[in-house]
């Protein structure tokens, strides 16, 4: 492979002060840099690359699709691969759900959520409804309103100023924050409880929405809820006229086991997002689903949803997504998530489950986390200053393993975690391979 020669750059990178290799080819669970080097795809990037990067199938329905028709604006037109991804989206979804809002990412998403959720009260005469409520130590994506909704602080702090007016309850983190004298339910009950707390504090008739992820992703490291905490939330919202907004960005389109994340708690939200997977990395793409009863509310109103973009239901996003969903679509696939996350989870325990270091190892099928501690024991975090998640994803990478680490775990300051979310398509070998690196890099960085 020929190697590339190093110039300056004029792309705006993530992090100007570093230059980060170049990415030339991808083959199965690995990217492959200029240097020739592999790296083992541990995180599918952000949990993006479900099929990892070379997938016949999908690349021939992107190709395929260019050939009959690149671009038609939504404005005039609609498209076959459009409707195709839609009706097959719905045929997995949560019961109610029965419209898809395409656009070209999972911030968009959360935007176009949020929005539909004023809309849907305005057209119904209540004016007042326009607070969301949302989770500490969450994250919904980096726009303006997404990140109104974000719990994450780190993300959030600088741009505190123009952020738009959003409550936040307390996150199901069980590990850290259930009591003693009180069993794992009644934990679930007692921090869902918040949001009905909450709702009357702000006044029921000024609420909209309340947002979370069902298992949360970046900000937590694959913190999944406890039994019944997702139902008593329902009840809540269905009590007060609340809509619920499940975000499935990084946790939906398979990644737990199942299609929608959502399905293993036994709910089903007024909407619901989704991105990542849904295009597996090969189109951006991203897409929001909102139950009958709100489309029709803007269908018998004005007919008309105040919200667009430009690329919006793009024809070769929608190809290449749904030739995506026609192989994670499938008992088999999930049933190989499943099977796979439980490998996975049992070689990380294996290996790190008695580690001094590493207080918590959690998650469903193949979207797991570890949390990283000072102290065992005491569930002690490490100062903050040490950076231990930077050094920790510079150690892995340099052992040719891509990772997911963060910061702030616990309150936006302290607290260490790496999220994992490789390829369905691993295989034990990769997962040892991926269990292996991890190891290189605890003992390069802890």
């Amino acid at each position: 492979m020929q190697k590339m020669e190093t110039t300056m750059s004029h792309v705006f990178g993530r992090n100007a002060k570093t230059t980060p290799p170049v990415a030339v080819a991808g083959e199965g669970c690995y990217l492959i840099d200029a240097d020739g080097k592999r790296y083992l795809d541990g995180s599918g990037g952000a949990a993006v690359s479900c099929l990892g990067h070379s997938n016949q199938s999908v690349k021939d329905a992107v190709k395929n699709q260019i050939d009959d028709l690149a671009f038609a604006h939504t404005g005039f037109f609609t498209s076959k691969p459009a409707e195709e991804l839609a009706d097959k989206l719905i045929a997995h979804a949560p019961a109610g759900l029965d419209r898809v809002y395409f656009v070209s990412g999972g911030s968009e998403a959360v935007e176009a959520a949020i929005k539909l959720a004023r809309q849907y009260h305005v057209e119904r005469g209540d004016n007042d409804r326009h607070i969301l409520i949302a989770r500490r130590q969450s994250y919904h994506g980096n726009t303006i309103g997404a990140l109104s909704a974000s719990g994450n602080l780190w993300r959030r702090q600088m741009f505190q100023p123009i952020l738009l007016e959003t409550s936040h309850i307390s996150p199901c983190y069980a590990w850290r924050d259930q009591r003693d004298d009180e069993t794992t339910f009644a934990y679930g009950q007692r921090v869902a409880n918040e949001l009905e707390a909450e709702i009357l504090r702000l006044g029921a008739d000024k609420v909209m929405a309340f947002i979370a992820e069902p298992v949360v992703g970046a900000t937590l490291g694959a913190v999944p809820a406890v039994e019944g905490y997702f139902r008593r939330i329902r009840e809540i919202c269905d009590q007060y006229g609340v809509l619920l907004i499940l975000d499935e960005v990084m946790c939906g389109m398979g990644r737990t086991g199942h299609i929608y994340a959502c399905e293993e708690d036994g709910v089903a939200p007024d909407i619901l997002t989704i991105a990542k997977g849904l295009g597996a990395g090969y189109q951006p793409i991203g897409a929001m689903l909102a139950s009958a009863a709100i489309f029709d509310t803007i269908a018998n109103g004005s007919g008309f949803f105040q919200h667009g973009h430009t690329y919006l239901g793009h024809p070769v996003a929608t190809a290449g997504a749904s030739a995506v969903l026609d192989i994670i679509g499938t008992d088999d696939m999930m049933e190989t998530v499943r099977n796979k996350g439980k490998r996975l989870q049992a070689a990380l325990t294996d290996r790190f489950g008695q580690h001094p270091h590493v207080g918590d190892i959690r998650g469903r099928g193949l979207f797991q986390g570890m949390e990283f501690v000072e102290d065992r024991e005491s569930k002690t975090p490490f100062d903050p200053a040490k950076a231990v998640n930077k050094t920790f994803k510079a150690a892995a990478f340099e052992a040719g393993l891509i990772c997911y680490p963060m910061g702030g775990t616990i309150d936006g300051q302290h607290g260490d975690h790496v999220l994992l979310a490789p390829p369905f398509i691993i295989t034990d070998d990769q997962i040892d391979e991926l269990v292996d690196k991890l190891d290189i890099a605890l003992k390069k960085s802890i």
